[in-house]
């Protein structure tokens, strides 16, 4: 009679490993406003992707592009401020 042996140590065994850390998160928490404003546009692309851009759409599609400039300059100061010694900005 053969036994039935469970694969549940292999398959758990890296559990703890498989998780983000906590600089990790904080990471991804420092990113999330230009995550989003990179979703938001891609929203207002999608949105035309069947149809002729209206000119709400362009506007929308303008709004979003500069809104995520934005965040990406906000994250970028902000981390090079991090990043230099002495507290120069």
């Amino acid at each position: 009679m053969n036994t039935i042996v469970t694969v549940q140590d292999a398959v758990t065994a890296f559990a703890d490993f498989m998780e983000p850390t906590n600089a990790e998160l904080d990471a991804i928490e420092q990113e999330m406003p230009v995550i989003l404003a990179d979703v938001d546009l891609l929203d207002a692309h999608i949105v035309t992707l069947d149809r002729t851009p209206t000119e709400v759409d362009d506007r929308r599609i303008r709004r979003a592009r500069r809104r995520a400039l934005a965040a990406r300059v906000a994250l970028l100061n902000r981390t090079a401020g991090e990043s230099l010694p002495g507290g120069a900005a």
